[in-house]
């Protein structure tokens, strides 16, 4: 962990990310991509040490209240956050200034603020993203190791449905010859169903592949599904998108899902909505991507 001076908190879309890099350890993480430019280990965590104020100073000067999205690149509830507490006292400068958030996390860290987002979500809008990948929790061990399993997250999203925020669950990657079944998607979609989520974002059955995550993403294959980084190889070679051979199926099965239980299914719909501040339907839309 290293501690910098950022020169501004916000994108020119209301984007945040306070940490970069992460120690969740997840086998398939994009953000490992050689494209994303960064120039330290990517477990060594770079912190930015003035966010607080920056986002202070940020939110003083808009003149209309927005939508902050937070976690598309760096999950905020990494190990170091339970010391740091910045995303905490982030939360608490949206909360005073009456501006909405929309947390992106794969950790139950989250629920420590949880009375914090009950009164972003009372005055403004609170949205709670997390990711399913795998149902199974053994697997889900060794997928993303650092980080609190599949039920662990469901229960969250329980905790959240509780206190009435929404919740949205990002059900990708489904990686090709490990988990691309149906007996997976039908575990996590009654997660979805049981926690009432609002939506599930899912560009399609397979994963993405890039110089950076790649070389990370065989190391582990290699070291728990020996054979498997061969098998990929002749199937999908340098590839960006590696489609699952199962994936018009499932897509179809989860959209089904979806459709019968009210579930918001098409990216589009699930990010208008994160991006909607309640007070201000002409908002415009931001993108949840931007660092």
């Amino acid at each position: 962990m290293h501690f910098v001076d950022a020169k501004g908190i916000l994108s020119a879309k209301n984007g945040m990310n306070i940490y970069r890099g992460c120690t969740h350890g997840c086998i398939y993480c994009d953000s490992r991509s050689d494209c994303y430019q960064m120039n330290h280990d990517f477990e060594d965590i770079e912190v930015k040490q003035n966010c607080v104020v920056l986002l202070e100073k940020a939110l003083q000067s808009k003149r209309k209240k927005c939508m902050i999205g937070t976690g598309s690149m760096s999950d905020p509830y990494m190990h170091c956050e339970e010391k740091l507490e910045l995303m905490k006292q982030c939360l608490e400068v949206i909360e005073r200034y009456g501006f909405g958030v929309a947390v992106q996390t794969k950790s139950d860290r989250i629920l420590r603020d949880l009375s914090l987002l009950r009164k972003i979500n009372q005055k403004a809008k609170a949205v709670v993203q997390t990711t399913f990948t795998t149902y199974d929790e053994e697997l889900c061990k060794i997928l993303e190791p650092n980080v609190c399993t599949t039920k662990k997250r469901f229960e969250m999203l329980m905790a959240m449905k509780e206190e009435g925020i929404p919740t949205v669950v990002w059900m990708d990657p489904i990686l090709p010859f490990i988990n691309d079944n149906k007996e997976n998607l039908e575990g996590l979609l009654d997660y979805c169903i049981q926690a009432k989520v609002k939506g599930i974002i899912c560009f399609g059955i397979g994963m993405t592949l890039r110089n950076g995550n790649r070389e990370y993403f065989y190391r582990k294959l290699d070291e728990h599904f020996p054979g498997l980084k061969e098998r990929y190889q002749r199937t999908y070679g340098y590839a960006y998108e590696l489609g699952s051979p199962n994936g018009r199926a499932l897509y179809r099965y989860l959209q089904d899902t979806c459709k019968e239980h009210n579930i918001m299914c098409t990216p589009e719909e699930v990010f208008a909505y994160m991006n909607e501040f309640p007070q201000d339907k002409g908002y415009e839309q931001l993108s949840l991507f931007d660092i």
